[in-house]
């Protein structure tokens, strides 16, 4: 069901979009690769923050809401130098979901967030794909600081930003979501 302004560009229009998606960063990692997002990838994120998944991210949104999310996100990289990658598979190019980097609008601080499509779960991918998502942040972006906003009932998000070496931070929860904070120097994590 997908509408008009969701569709992908033409021409020059798809020229100029290569040109911006390829100025970003891209982080190839042993099985996943971290790219910039297309228009098509919309569907993927629409799979996940449009059904019951979405729960725990404001959610079930209408499409509406996600595509506005969606372009929310990339707009990151933009304004603030950070936003959604889509996490991709390096052996069949499957999207396998999305990890960003943002200081989104409301947010006390910078945020590194995932989003899996829910038959990639319990693979490794999220904890591969996040790790290198939170080392930017502190290493290429130095960002001072980094949580991840959690809903309190989301236990395989906060199980992954435990092995991540993030810890609740009781002070600096926001909009009913616990606050994991990562440390700087962290274990080998």
């Amino acid at each position: 069901m997908s509408r008009a302004w969701e569709s992908a560009p033409e021409g020059q229009a798809a020229v100029a979009t290569d040109r911006i998606r390829g100025s970003l960063p891209r982080i190839v990692l042993e099985r996943v690769t971290l790219r910039a997002p297309r228009i098509t990838d919309f569907e993927d994120y629409a799979k996940i923050v449009c059904t019951e998944r979405g729960k725990y991210v404001d959610g079930p949104m209408s499409r509406d809401q996600a595509w506005l999310d969606f372009n929310q996100l990339i707009a990151g990289w933009v304004l603030r130098g950070a936003g959604l990658w889509t996490v991709e598979r390096n052996e069949d190019l499957e999207t396998l979901g999305f990890v960003m980097l943002d200081h989104e609008f409301g947010d006390p601080e910078p945020e590194v967030g995932f989003l899996f499509l829910e038959e990639f779960e319990g693979q490794g991918y999220a904890f591969e794909a996040t790790r290198s998502a939170r080392n930017n942040a502190f290493n290429a972006l130095s960002w001072p600081t980094l949580v991840s906003y959690i809903h309190p009932e989301n236990t395989r998000a906060i199980r992954l930003a435990e092995k991540l070496g993030a810890v609740l931070d009781e002070t600096a929860g926001h909009d009913g979501c616990l606050a994991y904070r990562y440390p700087r120097e962290l274990p080998n994590a």
